[in-house]
């Protein structure tokens, strides 16, 4: 994806955006868009008056983002923590029928399309790339995408000396079978001295 939506800061884009969604017919909102919450996690509806716009605008900047997305990460990307009393908070994801509206719209205006080929979600199309892109907005301050190229790590190769350490195993095994054999010649010599110990206590 392009890296221009980076520069530019989302506090200031999606506004910007929404504010450019108004004018397209496709975008309506629905009778009871302001009565309904965006998730369980939620406790009242929503009170913006450009909800459903502004709404809009972040759903079209996550698919210049991310490509191809559907309505189940989209619902992840938009969930909140539920507020269970004493009990431990825990995520709950938003609501799916707000995002699936707001990307059946964008795609009766054909700025999204639908993919169900290798990936299954949506994606925006040319014209919906173009938009975002006419979209002017201040970019963000100290981001230079240039410096932050990949470069290839250098890969040093280690001599290691195989029959080196072979030798070192081998001679390191002769040592230790020295011990043994020089261990194993002493054992007839104690049996002798016990057997000479003996036969003198016998004569006596």
């Amino acid at each position: 994806m392009a890296r221009t939506i980076f520069t530019k800061d989302p506090v200031k884009f999606i506004p910007a955006l929404a504010a450019a969604l108004k004018s397209v017919p496709e975008f309506e909102v629905p009778e009871w868009a302001m009565f309904v919450k965006t998730g369980v996690s939620r406790e009242r509806p929503p009170v913006d008056d450009d909800f459903w716009f502004t709404r809009s605008a972040s759903i079209l900047r996550q698919l210049y983002i991310h490509g191809v997305v559907g309505v189940g990460k989209l619902r992840t990307r938009y969930g909140s923590k539920k507020d269970r009393g004493g009990k431990p908070d825990r995520f709950r994801k938003a609501g799916g029928k707000i995002i699936r509206v707001i990307l059946q719209q964008a795609e009766a205006a054909g700025l999204v399309e639908k993919i169900a080929r290798m990936q299954h979600g949506r994606r925006l199309t040319q014209a919906g790339r173009d938009l975002l892109d006419s979209i002017e907005v201040e970019e963000k301050a100290g981001l230079n995408f240039e410096d932050v190229a990949a470069k290839p790590m250098e890969v040093v190769e280690q001599d290691t000396d195989i029959e080196e350490t072979t030798e070192e195993v081998t001679e390191v095994a002769e040592d230790k079978g020295e011990a043994l054999v020089g261990h194993d010649s002493g054992e007839p010599e104690v049996v002798e001295d016990i057997k000479e110990a003996e036969e003198a206590k016998d004569g006596e």
